[in-house]
């Protein structure tokens, strides 16, 4: 919102240098400035690069399951070549051509999917789960934030939490970029809506459709 706010409202050009503009001004053109960037790149490419890792492997995993495709380095980095090539092609393409229309391929794939686990699965158990996962949620979002397992000594808190911050971290200016770049003409209330509440309910229902429908099977 603050990157949307400046580049729109200010005329400061649409970089992650214009959120610190409050702070050090026209010092933001500056080696001050470079250096905002460089690190918002790098933090993007790493970002990326670990989703991409986690990716293959979920895919190579399905491929092994499915048509018994063997699951090794090897065909990974096959996968990880066809996949940046993909992306390149997307971004080359343009943000209005290739980006919107992949993210919307990818919206409608996913939409469907949901939808067919919830027919064709438990229906039922998967509607009363989500009423009570997401009141669960809301009742202990907290408790759950805070809770560092003091009494309860574990290195999964630890080991988890900083590498689940640090990969999203790295995800932040990218995502902030886009979320800019694709909000120009909303209001603030919009935007808020659109950023915070839409995305948390579908995450609420994604993670009880198939999570749930995991655990009942």
């Amino acid at each position: 919102m603050i990157l949307a706010y400046f580049s729109y409202r200010h005329g400061l050009p649409l970089t992650l240098r214009s959120a610190l503009y409050p702070l050090i001004g026209d010092r933001i053109y500056g080696p001050i400035g470079h250096a905002v960037d460089i690190f918002a790149i790098i933090g993007t490419v790493l970002g990326v690069a670990t989703s991409l890792g986690f990716g293959v492997s979920q895919i190579n995993r399905g491929l092994n399951a499915l048509f018994g495709i063997p699951n090794s380095t090897t065909v990974q980095i096959i996968l990880i070549i066809a996949t940046t090539a993909l992306a390149t092609i997307s971004v080359v393409t343009g943000l209005d051509n290739g980006v919107r229309r992949l993210s919307e391929l990818n919206l409608s794939l996913a939409v469907l999917l949901l939808l067919m686990v919830i027919v064709l699965g438990p229906t039922v158990f998967i509607l009363q789960t989500f009423v009570q996962n997401t009141g669960g949620y809301l009742t202990e979002i907290v408790s759950r934030t805070l809770n560092l397992y003091a009494y309860q000594p574990t290195d999964w808190i630890g080991g988890w939490t900083l590498f689940y911050w640090g990969w999203w971290l790295a995800w932040s200016p990218f995502v902030g970029l886009f979320i800019a770049r694709i909000s120009r003409g909303r209001t603030i209330r919009e935007f808020v809506t659109g950023v915070l509440l839409v995305p948390a309910g579908f995450t609420l229902l994604w993670m009880t459709v198939f999570g749930n429908t995991a655990i009942h099977i």
